[in-house]
């Protein structure tokens, strides 16, 4: 009996302490009988884990929405405090949730990530909702808004810029004037820039394209291979937001290897960093380059750069950044508190 008060004791310490000056990272398992992630199962799940170990091991928190018949799995690896069972339809869980969390939004999900057309929207809310319903029962705080946009396709300093692909206009059939001040108001942000998205067709995130890295410090993609959109990407992004700093890196894109054609590949793509107030978790891909990007990172931050393989699952079109959540503040309080409530509710089951 006192070791399992000393186990609760424990634990509940570990998720009791207080988010504010670390970020709340949130990642789902794979989705219960589902036959498009089945072959690569295992390869999302050893990327989850060695990802969740980086976040743990530098201060951050971390925690998994797993289907319960992983919940064991997960928990082996990362304890019961960084586990709750709540699955989720998807894995990008960038795309569905809540977007700027000093300022926490939640667009509607569009159609292209669940593969376009109709039955994509259908399926796109349907993945949002279970989502949403989670964010109710733990108490989150956020605007709705029923504009299509998904959250790979907002990159922003979380301060006074952002930027977004042009398929923000089409999607929602607003010209830029019209988008700018909109965003404007929704996102508590004064300066926006839209791009065109360097595929046509697809996903069009500008995560893949840039990362801010520092207030008014953006990196982006060099496209050796493609110099007019290089040229065209710059011009457009010292036009609208003058005042922050370009920093091309290497772009060693490798689209050998591609799991579905719908959505491309991620591999190579150092832009789709995950970026807090303290620290970059920066995917790196079994590359040669690698090195070279972490270096040409850390020349332009303060933050502590940590490198996070993502060669197991960037073929799929995605990788550090698709698959987190962030959450600060209230919103990290909240969903702590909730799977704190949760593995009470499980604990007194087990006592009895």
């Amino acid at each position: 009996m006192k070791r399992w008060l000393k186990g609760i004791t424990g634990l509940m310490s570990i998720l009791m302490m207080a988010p504010s000056s670390a970020e709340l990272i949130v990642l789902a398992s794979p989705p219960e009988q589902d036959a498009y992630y089945a072959e690569v199962q295992d390869d999302i799940i050893d990327f989850q884990i060695n990802y969740a170990k980086e976040i743990i091991k530098h201060g951050d928190h971390v925690l998994i929405l797993s289907r319960p018949s992983l919940y064991q799995e997960y928990v082996d690896a990362l304890g019961k405090q960084s586990v709750l069972i709540a699955p989720m339809l998807d894995i990008w869980m960038r795309d569905f949730t809540l977007v700027n969390p000093n300022q926490p939004v939640m667009f509607r999900y569009t159609a292209a990530g669940q593969g376009g057309g109709r039955e994509g929207q259908i399926e796109a809310d349907e993945v949002q909702d279970v989502f949403y319903r989670l964010a109710q029962k733990a108490g989150l705080q956020f605007k709705s808004s029923d504009l299509l946009n998904d959250g790979g396709n907002l990159v922003s300093d979380y301060v006074d810029n952002a930027v977004l692909s042009t398929k923000f206009l089409h999607d929602n059939q607003l010209t830029e004037k019209q988008a700018r001040r909109t965003l404007q108001v929704l996102l508590g942000i004064d300066n926006i820039a839209f791009i065109e998205a360097d595929e046509q067709g697809g996903l069009e995130h500008a995560d893949g394209v840039v990362s801010f890295v520092e207030s008014n410090t953006l990196v982006i993609n060099s496209y050796p291979d493609d110099p007019e959109y290089a040229k065209q990407l710059k011009n457009d992004l010292r036009r609208q937001l003058p005042k922050v700093k370009i920093v091309a890196i290497t772009t060693p894109y490798d689209g050998s290897d591609i799991y579905d054609k719908r959505f491309g590949s991620a591999c190579g793509l150092y832009t789709n960093m995950l970026v807090t107030p303290n620290r970059i978790y920066l995917p790196q891909f079994g590359l040669p380059q690698d090195k070279l990007a972490l270096a040409q990172v850390r020349a332009v931050t303060s933050k502590a750069v940590i490198p996070v393989l993502s060669s197991q699952v960037c073929y799929m079109g995605g990788g550090v950044r698709c698959m987190s959540l962030q959450l600060r503040g209230d919103n990290a309080q909240k969903l702590l508190d909730y799977a704190r409530s949760q593995l009470k509710s499980t604990w007194k089951k087990t006592a009895e």
